[in-house]
């Protein structure tokens, strides 16, 4: 009988373990399906939350892309200067085709980073960027 019931506890510990991974992996899990992970794709030719096919938008400091309106929308190729954007901000890159987007430090599409591939966004930190590039494949 002693060993039945340290084999029943051991049981239960492991129940135990095995319900605390799946508590620890449940927010990792809402973050992923809530789009909050540090980088979306998309299927393509689809609208992005409200990121219109084609385009790259850049939303409110702090917002959710699946619940809030971009406050920059760009469309055509080439450097597009941001005003007022401080803090961190969900940049969606919702082209096709293999066009590239890129956040800049100066303005005019000067200084820029690492392209943000197509059919993919960033929550990146935009106080030191002035401007964005569309770029051709």
């Amino acid at each position: 009988m002693k060993n039945r019931k340290h084999a029943i506890g051991i049981m239960a510990a492991s129940a135990g373990l095995a319900t605390a991974a799946l508590l620890a992996a449940a927010p990792v899990a809402a973050q992923a399906a809530s789009g909050s992970e540090s980088a979306h794709t998309a299927a393509a030719h689809d609208p992005w939350h409200t990121c219109p096919d084609g385009a790259v938008c850049v939303y409110p400091e702090g917002a959710d892309p699946a619940g809030s309106n971009p406050t920059y929308v760009f469309k055509k190729y080439g450097a597009h200067n941001l005003r007022n954007q401080f803090g961190n901000h969900w940049v969606l890159n919702n082209q096709y085709g293999g066009a590239t987007a890129s956040l800049c430090k100066g303005a005019n599409g000067v200084d820029c980073g690492r392209p943000i591939a197509a059919k993919t966004g960033v929550n990146a930190n935009l106080t030191p960027i002035n401007s964005i590039t569309l770029n051709r494949p």
